[in-house]
């Protein structure tokens, strides 16, 4: 069966499935949704993904959304995928799916929304909003320490305490990497402290190399353009 992803490479779940897919082999077709442009919400795209957002995915007659569901799905139904993405142990799963729905309510929540609010709203057509971006900076402020301290453990490289990356790990550092698209002091003073998040980051992108860097390339593009304005 065909697989197709739906997306868009500034999008940070988005970017997450096309480098779990390309590190895994899995081979899919990348349909582009222009978001400044508004196509994920238009009829068509809908009909896909009702909620109107990215990514979504078709592969045969099944459409889903949400990224962590397509994660755990494309780590499920593909053959070959290495066992750390989603380990069969259901102990080590329930730990990953903690982090993923811990993401959701935390540093997703304070991450996309300080950038869209603080920096990137104009490419849609809105005006900046401080007092959301403030709102959103409360809970970036409070997610960083708790990777720093409790999801990062001093036994191995990765989240809960892994010597390989999960998916858990692949979807917070494309959301870190958002962050990308600010200021180089402003990232600074949300990363500059937390040491063990910052190689962990590294850690991430060198383990999944190159389709780390090959898939953020169209957001770094993004990052020097804002900066040239």
């Amino acid at each position: 069966m065909e697989l197709k992803v739906y997306g868009h490479r500034v999008s940070q779940p988005s970017r997450a499935i096309m480098i779990f897919c390309k590190a895994n082999n899995i081979e899919f077709e990348e349909v582009t949704i222009d978001l400044p442009k508004g196509q994920h919400k238009s009829p068509e795209f809908k009909e896909i993904n009702p909620m109107g957002q990215v990514p979504a995915i078709i592969h045969g007659e099944l459409k889903l959304f949400e990224s962590h569901a397509i994660l755990i799905y494309l780590a499920s139904a593909f053959t070959g995928v290495a066992d750390h993405w989603y380990p069969t142990d259901l102990v080590k799963r329930a730990k990953i799916h903690s982090v993923l729905d811990w993401h959701h309510s935390n540093l997703r929540h304070g991450s996309a929304a300080y950038v869209f609010n603080s920096r990137i709203a104009p490419v849609f057509g809105l005006p900046l909003n401080p007092q959301a971006a403030a709102e959103a900076e409360k809970f970036l402020i409070c997610s960083l320490p708790i990777i720093e301290s409790f999801w990062l453990q001093d036994s191995g490289l990765f989240l809960l305490g892994a010597n390989q990356p999960s998916i858990a790990d692949l979807s917070l550092v494309c959301e870190i990497m958002q962050l990308e698209l600010l200021d180089e002091n402003v990232r600074d003073r949300f990363l500059g402290p937390y040491k063990k998040v910052q190689q962990w980051i590294e850690n991430t992108k060198n383990a999944i190399k190159p389709h780390f860097d090959e898939v953020h390339d169209a957001l770094y593009q993004v990052s020097a353009t804002l900066r040239k304005k």
